[in-house]
């Protein structure tokens, strides 16, 4: 629908129609010290050109350059089909499909983006997208406590930091217990959590694989744990493109499955907007939160496609809904289907360039003397120890190189510890020149 501005003559007639002689009438109950007396101090209108121009100004600011920056935001390369697609017609203002019967492209479009989640999982059913990993996250201890109708988590300490945050905080506003389980080597130390009182009383065990430090968790001593103690073995995957060389967490015997889409199609843009998704065994398939688009035929045998569940607070009544999420990342996942039908069985190369890469990296900056502060196997993320961090960080912004994260920021036992990320977007010359300037 375009946006038509009212004449003049349009605004009088509709005045008029309601008795009032003008539009400041209508906000007479606001005090009047309260109305602004006088223009906006903002600057005057600019050309299109001038506009151009000050945000090009503003832009050069930036510190651009080499990234070796991840930390749960990761650069990889977006093919140029998925904004060309992205930005046609029928989806570029996509947004909940409320006319199912009129949405068939978007209903189609969710449809196989829950099949690809699936078949990448090696889970029964996927919903809807989430808003972020994080969300998806909460919203999985959430599931698994109505579940097993407990109110205690078990939670990794290797968990990105921020999610962990989510999570308390989901959990604080549902009453549920949050008990962080330790690492050792850069891996979730299943001795931390034996040690646990009572750990029968857990709903649900969660980890992240690979981790916040990158590294390979073992899938399936967690999931023994978990399973042996009567909870539900939930993962995280940060980094989906790990998913084309790891065993799939369905195949590690997860019983739900969250994560981010974003590294499929979705570019970094200073942290969003990003997109979680959901997988879950078929036995939990009416406890997912949001919605499920499923496949069917018309009355004339033709394919359509329907909205299958909408367990949510706009569908049922709201102290029955599974979760108040009313809405989903359509079009960043459908950025993600577009990439993933795009890259095909070719996930599996990209993968092992994100693998061979980051090891090199390791191994350079080994010979140069820096620390490696974990032995566990990583997949595209390593931490290293630095004799001084703020230094270290300006030698590397010199040499135009965005360097890694200060681990310091979340594990105050981590002082001088950088998270390194590298992926198939950064060449051998980088990875050198990175070496060189840590090395100094």
């Amino acid at each position: 629908m375009h946006y038509i501005p009212n004449t003049e003559k349009q605004k009088k007639e509709m005045l008029d129609a309601i008795g009032v002689s003008d539009v400041l009438e209508l906000f007479s109950d606001i005090p009047k010290e309260l109305i602004l007396k006088g223009r906006l101090n903002i600057p005057p209108a600019m050309s299109e050109l001038e506009v151009k121009r000050h945000m090009e100004s503003i832009a050069s600011k930036n510190k651009t350059g080499v990234s070796f920056l991840g930390a749960g935001a990761y650069n990889h390369f977006v093919p140029s089909l998925v904004n060309h697609l992205i930005l046609r017609g029928e989806f570029f203002t996509s947004y909940t499909p409320y006319q199912p019967e009129a949405s068939q492209g978007m209903l189609q479009a969710i449809f196989e983006y829950q099949s690809m989640i699936c078949a990448l999982t090696e889970m029964d059913v996927a919903n809807a997208s989430m808003y972020d990993n994080s969300s998806a996250l909460a919203e999985a201890a959430i599931m698994a406590c109505r579940i097993k109708k407990k109110n205690k988590i078990l939670l990794s300490k290797t968990v990105h930091p921020e999610h962990r945050e989510v999570v308390k905080t989901y959990a604080n506003a549902n009453s549920i217990e949050v008990v962080e389980m330790g690492y050792e080597d850069g891996i979730t130390s299943i001795d931390s959590a034996e040690n646990i009182s009572n750990t029968a009383g857990f709903a649900a065990v969660l980890v992240q694989n690979p981790n916040f430090f990158g590294c390979i968790e073992d899938m399936e001593k967690i999931e023994r744990f978990a399973h042996e103690n009567g909870a539900l073995f939930v993962v995280s995957v940060n980094e989906p493109t790990s998913l084309g060389l790891l065993k799939s967490p369905g195949d590690c015997g997860a019983d739900i499955v969250v994560g981010e889409g974003h590294s499929f199609g979705n570019p970094v843009s200073f942290g969003g907007p990003f997109v979680g998704f959901m997988a879950a065994k078929e036995e939990y398939m009416r406890q997912i939160p949001g919605r499920l688009a499923g496949q069917t035929i018309d009355k004339n045998g033709k394919r359509g496609f329907v909205l299958t569940l909408q367990a949510r607070e706009q569908h049922i009544r709201r102290e029955k809904a599974n979760s108040n999420i009313c809405t989903n990342q359509a079009l960043n996942a459908l950025a993600v289907t577009i990439t993933l039908a795009a890259i095909g069985k070719e996930l599996k190369n990209l993968a092992m360039q994100n693998l061979q890469k980051s090891h090199y990296a390791k191994s350079l900056l080994k010979k140069k003397g820096i620390e490696i502060i974990f032995d566990s196997e990583f997949y595209n993320e390593f931490a290293v120890k630095l004799e001084n961090m703020e230094k270290s960080k300006e030698r590397i912004l010199k040499n135009n190189i965005i360097p890694g994260l200060d681990l310091d920021r979340f594990y105050p036992e981590l002082k001088n510890c950088m998270l390194v990320c590298v992926t198939e977007m950064n060449t051998r010359q980088d990875i050198e020149k990175l070496a060189e300037a840590m090395g100094e």
